[in-house]
């Protein structure tokens, strides 16, 4: 018998009927004989729904009174779901987070866990109750408040359940039926893969994956947690995602199996590009911009530097960051001007991102050429070039984003036979 962690998203309990379709998927694990926790999401667009009605009534809401109330969201798919679990003539028992034992940081909005004391939910599990817990929230020991984790908040949540109940699996349900050679709605014949690194799983969950979030990826690296990413709408294999030394259920060790010179391509349409023209070139300039940058609060993501022009002695520095930061990342820069000493800032937000992910380019030669000469030969510009051990990162326009996915996807042999499944549309 397993201890299962299993996580659904909010397409998975979007309505009565999704929540029953899952009920019965954990009902069958648990006559399988395996205990059975679940970390739940809210039903459907709820936070997207909570959020506009917040601003509704208040333009700027109250950190705490905001993480208060979408923290509810939560709360209703968990008491349903167990609600659901009952009709099935099996015992369920739901918990908020606090409830759990998940104690996070005192930020709102972007808490982060820092301890799990999963008291009540051993005792439930001892008394062979299926355990339900609110994904996305925690409580803060020193406040006594309720707190949200941000994005990835209820996957983050089901991996810390899993390390801190030392479960055998971590399953993540989506609308997809495990990680893809390329996102199938952007690249329609995208394979899926049996297995990926965590390592390839971290750098493409970075740079626009959407399927795992990489607060929850990096959560089961460093705690070792197996995870499984898997569709509630079939019956399919998904994915393993293993960390260095995990065992693939079949036998693959994650770091003794054949690695392959590309995992995937992953594409990104959330980002701008600011560009600080006429940049005295001396030292320290560069630091001076990405202080202003940082203190804005802003996550720079590519930088690039112009050589410098002979006869001005001045240069233009580009960066990528996400759009929703740019605005106060401009006005910061704007504000110290004339301390820094540039000409001007030009804001792009009509750009697109493609990575091409693989820890088989750490051996294999020739990899930048192929992702070069096919976007050369659709006429696809780079405007902007990136690296890590294991990743290639280029700037296109955003129109030309998909194309370019496509096309490499192709280049680097990636291609299935078919058109890929994809059963609801969310990726979550």
């Amino acid at each position: 018998m397993a201890l299962i962690v299993q996580k659904y998203g909010g397409s998975s309990v979007a309505d009565a009927e999704s929540i029953k379709r899952v009920a019965k998927r954990i009902v069958d694990a648990r006559r399988a004989g395996h205990d059975v926790v679940v970390a739940v999401s809210a039903m459907g667009d709820t936070t997207d729904e909570l959020l506009d009605l917040a601003s509704q009534v208040a333009p700027i809401p109250a950190p705490r009174e905001l993480d208060m109330l979408l923290s509810s969201g939560e709360r209703i798919s968990m008491a349903l779901l167990a609600m659901a679990i009952h009709s099935m003539g099996f015992e369920a028992r739901s918990f908020t987070g606090s409830q759990a034992g998940m104690i996070t940081t005192a930020d709102h909005g972007a808490a982060r866990i820092v301890d799990v004391t999963p008291i009540r939910l051993r005792d439930a599990l001892d008394e062979g109750a299926i355990v339900i817990v609110a994904g996305f929230q925690g409580f803060n020991r020193d406040t006594r408040d309720i707190t949200t984790l941000g994005r990835g908040g209820s996957d983050t949540t089901a991996v810390a359940l899993a390390a801190a109940l030392e479960a055998d699996v971590c399953e993540i349900y989506s609308d997809v039926d495990g990680i893809f050679t390329a996102d199938p709605r952007v690249v329609p014949k995208a394979r899926k893969l049996g297995v990926v690194s965590s390592e390839e799983m971290l750098e493409l969950a970075a740079n626009g994956a959407k399927v795992l979030y990489i607060r929850a990826v990096e959560y089961a690296r460093r705690h070792g947690v197996l995870i499984h990413a898997r569709s509630t709408f079939s019956s399919g294999v998904g994915t393993y995602v293993l960390g260095p030394g995990m065992t693939h259920p079949d036998g693959e060790s994650g770091e003794d199996m054949e690695e392959p010179i590309v995992a995937g391509v992953a594409t990104d349409l959330s980002q701008a590009k600011i560009t600080v023209t006429g940049v005295p070139d001396v030292p320290g300039k560069a630091a001076e911009i990405f202080k202003v940058v940082a203190k804005s609060g802003a996550n720079v993501d590519m930088i690039v530097q112009n050589v410098s022009a002979a006869t001005t002695g001045r240069t233009d520095i580009s960066f990528t960051l996400p759009k929703t930061d740019a605005a106060t990342a401009l006005k910061a820069l704007a504000g110290d001007q004339s301390e820094i000493g540039f000409v001007n800032l030009v804001h792009d937000d009509q750009i697109g991102k493609l990575s091409v992910v693989g820890a088989g380019m750490r051996t294999h030669s020739g990899v930048s050429a192929t992702l070069f000469e096919a976007l050369s030969l659709s006429g696809v510009n780079i405007e902007m070039i990136s690296t890590s051990e294991i990743r290639i990162s280029v700037v296109v326009r955003g129109t030309e984003l998909a194309e370019a996915a496509r096309v490499v996807h192709t280049a680097y042999g990636l291609d299935g036979d078919g058109d890929a499944v994809v059963h609801a549309g969310t990726g979550r």
